[in-house]
């Protein structure tokens, strides 16, 4: 059967890799400028797929402004086709919300020029989340587009449907030998005439369920074939029998296989096969520092800044919608599939740092100046306020650890009903010079408190019913004192209500679960060994030496008081320099290793940081490992928008490895990702860890009842050769040296725990884990700390009660967003079920009054409105791994 061949010209455009964006940049101006004006000159040459990200006319037009009328006409005409993506976004590291924001703005952004391409295009993403069928139905996508996770030991075509986690199905026209396979035309009469006969165009087209098979004209940073019209005219000469060639695009190719009704094969859930293309399975823990970056600021943007936003807003001041915007492209540049997964150059890492220093401290000093609009309007006379906010959507009674300015050490908290409110002290020092040094005031005849002596001090407070999205203030008598003292003790054990944790005398710890009675032996032990992997994959080297911290005899610390209970566990770690020593199990040199352990009152959630000095070794990996005492097939993680189980071994897989590993790219592993929690459980207890920097971890152990947090791991090189996990050729590039990837620097990691007295369903994991990642956040104020500390401002009227709650939910489903939407007034929220196989209800209560609510999809469209009784919006039941977004209007919105 004579098969027609959609040519379609396209460029892969890594905005940065080896080279840095601003190189890209450069020779993208130069490009983009070249595949404008052959649109423009050649009817011939009649379209061109701009990679499916927006970001690229962001970037260009930066420079040609003057071209900005010629793309949009080309656009209309359908020749240049743009989007629907802001960037070429990864799917596993990256959040659901960073995800959904990447392609709104793509979209958004796109629209200004025309429109864009309805398909999921990600031609190099390494692998596929299971959340993304929803995702892309959710914004009137039916069809996807990709190269890397699927085999054809799962599906005989290349073209089959996709099942979500949660049920919803997306058509899948897969490019499983990569889009750059017809990105190198011969020109040679000899070599043209057989180019279509050779690999791998025969093996892959086989596949093709229709007659329509897909021919991608492009590669990395490709610029415009001209000739390509004449190519494509004397391959029509030359295969005239077998192939008819004509210009094309991604939609109208996916349109000639529709109508051709093929009957679809189905795969489902994550896809993340390694057989025929490399999907770089341990990537997640690649530059871990900076991973750990992402970590942080995407908690930070979703559970704090845009909930204080929101806040404020409902107070009456105006959301910063552009600032919000400039933040979220910023980390839409880090989340491309190569800039968060750090296999890039010592020099591109250090523009991915700054852009997550840049959304950071865009995002600390937004919040500081929200939270300080608010809490300088409170009716309060005291000199000194600390106004608490709590951006989850129930109430929470628990310690707070903030770092504040006092000018001494024995004072008094009171809450806004006068009650008395206990704190602990766990570190201070004396700051006084730096703070008072300078001080501006608008009016110098103003009089108002300047202290002595200031301390910039650590605090533990006692939170008590804080207000659910909202806040409440704190004042500080300086005659009183509900200081509880911290104090050393010999005995090497934290207890609160819920947990006896024992420290051994190896540093290892034992965990008495206080609900059951269940004791968890050798936790939280320090795991050392070589890495011989590069900058795509952690492989251990062919002669490994692991190293235990029980292995060594640590310094034990803890210091305790009513409300918070420290231990400082620290190790002097020897571990190998390199390789070279590791292979022949030589251990001289020292790493020295802190681990913080905390446990407040009234939590069931154990903390840690763990301090490493990592200036001497090279090539290795910190992992922490938690024997949970359960062994099981499956672990439970979270993804975006929902739960699943993975199995702790893919055996299937690993089975087919062992037979012909030459036929595989990369060995079918299982570490494995999450988005805030993994754990194991069983139908009566259960461990969850909770990790807030590399979110990497395996299910290990003869029983597989083990779980290994990664912590952080080095390596030398952006690719290697004939690695254990991955043979055969380097990823990337092997002659390019990272030497700033070894991390030879100290380091801080955060994680908790939590142990469980009943199974997975039963004890609300997502919606703990969600409180871990989203701290309590406390705003000081005093006339004192204007312009060393803050900048000075004008003094406003106090008008707020010390308490206030815009809304309250049953807890039952997962807070994932509120924002205020994109074109409209009110409001935009966005819960998920984060439980397995179960539906859900929930309720939302307002403290305020509710004008309209309706649900709408994730272009924030109108598809049902809901109805409001008593400022209460009931949500329908939600099922497995689903998500549903509301949009709300408040009266005075």
């Amino acid at each position: 059967m004579k098969k027609t061949v959609h040519v379609v010209p396209h460029t892969h455009w890594d905005r940065e890799w080896y080279f840095t964006t601003s190189r890209s940049k450069v020779y993208l101006m130069h490009d983009l400028k070249n595949v404008l004006g052959q649109l423009e000159a050649n009817n011939s040459y009649n379209t061109f797929i701009l990679d499916g990200q927006a970001s690229l006319l962001d970037d260009y037009l930066k420079w040609r402004p003057q071209d900005k009328g010629c793309i949009k006409n080309l656009v209309e005409q359908g020749k240049l086709v743009i989007g629907p993506w802001y960037t070429q976004t990864d799917q596993l590291v990256i959040s659901g919300e960073s995800i959904v924001r990447n392609l709104s703005y793509g979209m958004r952004i796109c629209e200004k020029f025309g429109d864009y391409m309805n398909v999921g295009y990600v031609p190099d993403s390494f692998g596929q989340a299971a959340s993304m069928p929803q995702i892309y139905q959710e914004f009137g996508i039916e069809d996807t587009m990709f190269w890397r996770g699927v085999s054809d030991d799962e599906v005989e075509h290349t073209e089959y449907q996709w099942q979500g986690e949660d049920g919803s199905v997306v058509n899948v026209y897969q490019i499983p030998t990569g889009y750059y396979i017809g990105g190198a035309i011969p020109e040679q009469k000899e070599d043209l005439a057989e180019f279509l006969h050779e690999e791998p165009f025969h093996t892959t087209w086989s596949r093709s369920v229709t007659d329509q098979v897909y021919f991608p004209n492009g590669f990395d940073q490709a610029p415009v074939r001209k000739n390509l019209p004449e190519l494509v005219e004397r391959m029509n000469e030359l295969y005239q029998d077998e192939y008819q060639l004509q210009f094309s695009t991604i939609e109208k190719y996916i349109q000639a296989v529709k109508q051709q009704n093929p009957e679809l094969e189905e795969v489902e859930g994550e896809l993340l096969n390694g057989k025929m293309m490399r999907i770089h399975k341990s990537i997640f823990s690649s530059r871990s520092d900076l991973k750990a970056m992402n970590t942080q600021i995407q908690h930070y943007l979703v559970n704090i800044l845009e909930p204080i936003l929101s806040i404020t807003q409902a107070l009456g001041f105006e959301y910063p919608v552009e600032t919000v915007r400039e933040v979220w492209k910023l980390m839409f540049e880090n989340a491309a599939h190569d800039s968060i997964g750090s296999c890039v150059s010592d020099m591109t890492n250090e523009d991915i740092y700054l852009r997550y220093k840049q959304a950071r401290d865009i995002s600390l000093n937004l919040v500081e100046l929200s939270m300080r609009n608010i809490a300088t309007r409170i009716k309060n006379t005291s000199e000194i306020t600390f106004t608490i906010f709590n951006t989850l959507d129930h109430t929470r009674t628990e310690v707070i650890e903030t770092e504040v300015y006092v000018p001494q050490k024995d004072f008094a908290l009171y809450d806004a009903k006068g009650n008395p409110v206990d704190y602990t002290i766990i570190d201070w020092v004396d700051q006084t010079d730096y703070v008072l040094n300078q001080g501006n005031t608008l009016d110098p005849s103003k009089t108002f408190y300047i202290p002595d002596k200031v301390y910039k001090t650590r605090l533990a407070i006692s939170g008590s019913d804080l207000s659910s999205m909202g806040y409440m203030q704190l004042t500080l008598d300086l005659k009183g004192n509900t200081l509880k003292d911290l104090e050393d003790k010999k005995n090497h054990i934290l207890e609160n209500e819920y947990y006896k944790v024992t420290i051994n005398p190896n540093g290892s710890l034992e965990i008495l679960d206080k609900t059951n009675q269940n004791i968890y032996h050798e936790q939280a032990i320090i795991e050392e060994n070589g890495d011989d992997g590069d900058s795509f994959n952690y492989s251990p080297p062919k002669e490994d030496f692991v190293i235990r911290s029980t292995d060594f005899v640590p310094d034990i610390q803890v210091q305790c008081s009513e409300l918070i209970k420290i231990a400082m566990v620290s190790y002097n770690m020897k571990v190998p320099r390199g390789l070279g020593e590791r292979a022949k199990h030589e251990a001289h040199i020292s790493m020295p290793v802190t681990l913080k352990i905390t446990l407040k009152k009234g939590t069931s959630v154990i903390d840690f940081a763990l301090d490493v000095d990592n200036q001497q070794v090279d090539s290795h990996r910190l992992c922490v490992l938690f024997d949970t005492g359960i062994s099981s097939k499956f672990s439970i993680a979270d993804q975006q928008f929902g739960v699943l189980q993975r199995p702790v071994v893919r055996q299937k897989e690993l089975e087919l490895w062992e037979q012909n590993p030459e036929n595989w790219n990369e060995k079918p592993i299982s570490i494995e990702t999450c988005q805030s929690f993994a754990g194991l459980f069983d139908e009566n207890h259960g461990v969850a860890v909770m990790p807030k920097g590399v979110r990497e971890y395996e299910i290990v152990g003869d029983n597989y009842d083990t779980i290994r947090l990664t912590i952080f791991r080095t390596y030398g090189f952006m690719g290697k050769e004939d690695l254990l996990y991955r043979p055969g050729r380097a990823s990337g590039d092997k002659v390019v040296e990272t030497p700033n990837a070894q991390l030879h620097k100290k380091m801080q990691f955060n994680f908790s725990t939590a142990y469980f007295s009943e199974p997975f369903n039963e004890a609300n994991v997502s919606n703990i884990a969600k409180a871990a990642v989203t701290p309590v956040q406390v705003f000081q104020y005093a006339e004192f700390l204007n312009s060393r500390l803050i900048f000075t401002l004008d003094d406003v009227e106090q008008q707020f009660a010390k308490g206030f709650s815009l809304f309250e939910s049953t807890d039952h489903l997962t807070l994932s967003l509120v924002k205020k939407a994109e074109q409209r007034a009110g409001y935009i929220m966005r819960y998920y079920n984060g439980h397995l196989y179960e539906s859900l209800p929930e309720k939302i209560f307002f403290n305020v009054p509710v004008q309209y609510a309706e649900l709408v999809n994730l272009k924030e469209e109108k598809t049902k409105q809901l109805e409001i009784m008593d400022n209460t919006i009931t949500i329908p039941n939600i099922t497995h791994a689903k998500f549903v977004t509301i949009y709300v209007e408040l009266d005075h919105q």
